[in-house]
């Protein structure tokens, strides 16, 4: 199925509602974005960030709390490109009481207190799920001078801004400004958003499997994409009515999933290399070890010194 936008009203070039896109680079050592609703002792992860992470993260830099209505916010339609997938981590926890006494069950009794375990608990294991180095081109469209106020409110946000969870803070340029177009034309004409380490170990894999002892520099590479749009044949549960403590709510919204070719952005001279390349290159000495570094990265390495 072939993303299209539906034809925007007739609107003056000079009205502040001129339908605009917003575009954010969602990008950190880790993010979660949870989807489904699952068990206290496992927190998921879904592959992209979600409508409700999204306009959380908006509704955060505009300064809103969780009771109040997200109003505006409702209408903002939602792409996603996955410039970067990243992997999955798993975080492993053990939670015990230091004094040695069994674990309390979740319920309480009538009178408001916790019971131990029975049979008597020590030892509660729980697992979180993290995506590693991904970094997605968020895109969202709606009423450019609300887009212009959330773009301000991003840079210079109210409260701390996360990717999914708190633990998980973005890094920067977060806010990559407005795009005049509809839609899915934005996602597709937005440059690759890979970093210089992405790209290097993006050839590696090029190359190995082309089966060439070489970094193989394509012009073109495929990401997936999904666009919200209601000829859309998926459905997601992740739209957010209401992130009140004590009533949050979601609806179901349409989107189509696609996968598109985008320009890589390599330079001409390593996208036409030698014909004739050197059988046994000498290494050079001032080389970045980083940048032939397959293994991949450790988002965690920097806390170990």
């Amino acid at each position: 199925m072939t993303v299209t936008d539906p034809a925007p009203a007739a609107t003056p070039p000079d009205a502040a509602g001129e339908p605009a896109v917003l575009l954010l680079r969602l990008a950190g050592p880790l993010q979660a974005w949870g989807y489904h609703v699952t068990a206290n002792n496992r927190r998921d992860t879904h592959s992209e960030p979600t409508k409700s992470g999204v306009i959380g993260l908006l509704a955060a830099a505009m300064g809103r709390d969780r009771d109040e209505p997200l109003g505006d916010l409702l209408d903002l339609r939602l792409g996603v490109r996955v410039d970067v997938p990243g992997t999955l981590l798993r975080d492993y926890h053990t939670v015990s009481d230091y004094r040695g006494r069994p674990l309390p069950q979740s319920g309480v009794s009538a009178k408001g207190v916790q019971r131990p375990t029975q049979p008597a608990k020590y030892t509660h294991v729980t697992s979180r799920y993290y995506l590693q180095d991904a970094t997605f081109l968020a895109a969202l469209a709606g009423p450019r001078d609300l887009l212009e106020r959330l773009d301000a409110a991003v840079r210079a946000p109210a409260f701390p801004l996360a990717l999914g969870r708190r633990s998980c803070p973005p890094t920067q340029p977060l806010a990559l400004g407005l795009r005049e177009g509809e839609l899915a034309r934005v996602i597709r004409e937005e440059p690759w958003l890979a970093s210089k380490r992405a790209r290097t170990q993006h050839a590696a894999r090029i190359g190995r499997e082309r089966g060439v002892n070489r970094p193989v520099y394509t012009a073109t590479t495929d990401v997936s994409v999904t666009v919200e749009t209601p000829e859309g044949d998926d459905e997601l549960r992740d739209a957010p009515v209401s992130f009140d403590p004590h009533a949050r709510r979601f609806t179901t919204r349409r989107v189509c999933r696609e996968w598109w070719e985008i320009p890589t952005g390599f330079p001409k001279a390593v996208l036409e290399p030698d014909p004739d390349p050197d059988p046994h290159p000498v290494p050079d000495p001032d080389a970045d070890p980083a940048a032939h570094d397959d293994a991949g990265h450790d988002p965690f390495a920097l806390l170990d010194r």
